[in-house]
């Protein structure tokens, strides 16, 4: 009995070790992260450092050299236009001005003695003509009397000159003595204060700067260095928000007044000067503070977004596998190569790094590097890309690019434009064809097509067909009214992210400049933003994929455009760990890095694996 019983034990742990074995053995389940999809504001925004400053600042100087007698005026004081504000010791240029006065008074006793050396000329002149006429004086004599009196009329001619310099003279010492008192030309406060009381100041190349006085500084200016590749989305009138270190709980608020063209270079980074008008009735703005400054290029309130971790999120083949889930058609094409797909590299690499020498299997419509070129066009308008171009367009689809610049021409184009989700993928698209060869291509794609999913293409064309983007988005159609009043033009998809572009560049309106005043006035608003995306859903314990239509973004947050599918609440996901990632390779090498390996186990140090000290 008690041998029965001992087996039994046995039988019993053998069992149980082996049903441990194999729950072990087959790993761990998949955890899967997500995230809901919530509604509040977007705000797509530039952010930049800038310098308070008053609207007007006037540097108060003198014109003439002295030492500082009086200051009537000090840090923080209220001043009015003519308001004394300083006075230099004024005793030189008062002898300076009594100087030039006793030069005058000299200057004008010269010009009556030469009038009466003028009258005795004539007077020897008109007595010599008498006598000549009666030939009672030499010819000679008569000559000599006529030059003599020229001359004095001459003489009397420069000494009036020197009377005008004389006075000239005066009044320029008397200016410099009015020099003397220093008058606040604006009204405004006294910022800064240069000089004290006795101390010598000298007007010599240049007017030393006294006092400087703000006009208002109930008003002022930001004036913010924006970085190159956002001064292209900066439009006057847009609202600024901007916060102060001295407080740092309050926020202000202010407008873009000004985008200024002189650009500054430092270490090789071009950034543009934009002055931003702001509101200071409060006083608490002082000069000089250090605004940190965010611009809304566009504004959304109460939307639907997604995080962007979950337009991140790109599943491979091996995450189907590990949840046990079939790649329905719909998943197939979510691997093709245009913009939100995965597509595959040379050698049947998927774009999430698939391992090297598995060939993946084919989807339809891939084009591999033996195709043809007309194979691999027709390649690409089915959803994936030529040799290589798939992993391309799958890094693509990592971001939603909603931040990127917006591109001119009203409204972006259509799907097969942009080559994303469920439309065209890859560089080849129906670019470069003929209308016939065209309709044939979205004919044969819309047969292929669920009803569910022509329904939805269908009605995504309408709304095309509303916004004025026509059949002329699929690439290469007719040229189609923008919601700017411009046209589309017929350019080529690349790789899905390609924007078609309008006659003019960066929203702007037609060179007519001949009644512009500012170069602000030519430049009309940003258009709509509008991108392509993907995100996923796990349903009973398997992926959904979704493809949205996306707008502005916030860098943690993006617009959602179509809400068909998707409500507040959601769940989306944002990651997949299968626990592959944590499974060490044979010989317990960590990826084949030694530092990784760890003491003990095999291949390590001290280890099986020939390690210093180990039994290899």
């Amino acid at each position: 009995m008690k041998k029965l019983i001992t087996v039994l034990i046995v039988l019993i742990a053998i069992g149980a070790g082996g049903a441990a074995y194999y729950k072990t053995r087959g790993g761990p389940e998949p955890t899967v992260t997500t995230q809901q999809i919530t509604r509040g504001d977007v705000v797509d925004q530039v952010g930049a450092t800038g310098t308070l400053q008053a609207v007007t600042t006037v540097q108060v100087g003198t014109q003439v050299s002295g030492t500082v007698d009086e200051l009537y005026a000090d840090f923080n004081s209220i001043v009015k236009k003519g308001q004394v504000i300083a006075r230099l010791d004024p005793s030189i240029l008062q002898t300076q001005v009594e100087t030039a006065k006793a030069n005058l008074v000299n200057a004008e006793a010269n010009l009556e003695r030469q009038r009466a050396a003028v009258e005795d000329a004539q007077t020897r002149l008109a007595r010599a003509r008498e006598l000549a006429a009666r030939s009672l004086l030499p010819k000679a004599d008569l000559d000599a009397a006529e030059a003599t009196a020229k001359q004095a009329a001459a003489q009397l001619r420069s000494t009036e000159s020197q009377i005008v310099q004389a006075r000239a003279a005066v009044n320029k010492s008397e200016v410099d003595l009015g020099h003397t008192i220093i008058a606040a030309p604006i009204d405004g406060i006294v910022i800064s204060r240069n000089v004290d009381r006795g101390q010598t100041v000298a007007a010599s190349m240049q007017a030393p700067t006294l006092f400087v006085i703000a006009a208002d500084l109930t008003k002022m200016q930001v004036n913010a260095n924006i970085d190159e590749s956002d001064v292209g989305r900066m439009r006057p009138g847009q609202t600024v928000r901007f916060r102060v270190d001295a407080y740092p709980t309050e926020q202000f608020i202010g407008t873009v007044q000004q985008v200024r063209l002189n650009p500054t270079t430092v270490q090789n980074v071009v950034t543009y000067s934009t002055v931003i008008d702001v509101p200071n009735p409060e006083l608490k703005l002082k000069p000089g503070m250090t605004a940190n400054v965010n611009i809304e290029i566009a504004h959304r309130n109460n939307v639907l977004r997604i995080p962007n971790a979950a337009l991140r999120f790109r599943p491979t083949r091996d995450t189907f596998a590990a949840l046990n889930q079939e790649i329905t058609p719909d998943i197939e094409r979510a691997f093709g190569g245009g913009r939100g797909g995965f597509g595959f590299g040379r050698g049947g690499q998927t774009a999430q790094g698939g391992q090297s020498g598995q060939p993946a299997p084919q989807p339809a419509g891939t084009a591999t590097a033996g195709q043809t070129t007309a194979a691999a066009q027709n390649a690409g308008a089915h959803g994936t890309g030529t040799s290589g171009q798939g992993a391309r367009g799958a890094d693509r689809s990592a971001r939603p690019q909603a931040n990127a610049a917006p591109q001119d021409g009203g409204p972006t184009g259509g799907a097969f434009q942009r080559g994303g989700g469920d439309a065209a993928g890859g560089r080849g698209s129906f670019a470069n064809m003929d209308p016939e060869e065209r309709r044939r291509r979205m004919e044969e794609r819309r047969a292929q097509m669920s009803p569910e999913e022509r329904a939805a293409f269908e009605q995504r064309m309408r709304e095309r067909m509303a916004q004025g983007g026509g059949f002329g988005s699929f690439g290469g159609g007719a040229a189609q009214p923008n919601a700017q009043g411009g046209e589309r033009q017929n350019a080529p998809s690349r790789g899905g992210n390609a924007a078609v572009r309008g006659p003019q560049s960066n929203g702007s309106r037609p060179a007519a400049t001949a009644n512009a005043g500012t170069i602000d006035s030519l430049f009309g608003p940003l258009p709509t933003v509008e991108t392509r995306g993907r995100t996923w859903l796990y349903i009973n314990k398997q992926l959904k994929p979704v493809n949205l239509r996306l707008g502005i973004s916030d860098g943690t947050y993006t617009e959602i455009l179509n809400a068909e599918e998707l409500q507040p609440g959601t769940e989306v996901v944002t990651n997949v760990v299968t626990g592959a990632e944590q499974t060490q390779r044979p010989g317990g090498q960590n990826n084949g890095n030694p530092l990784l390996q760890q003491p003990g186990r095999p291949g390590g140090p001290g280890g099986f694996g020939g390690g210093r000290g180990g039994r290899g």
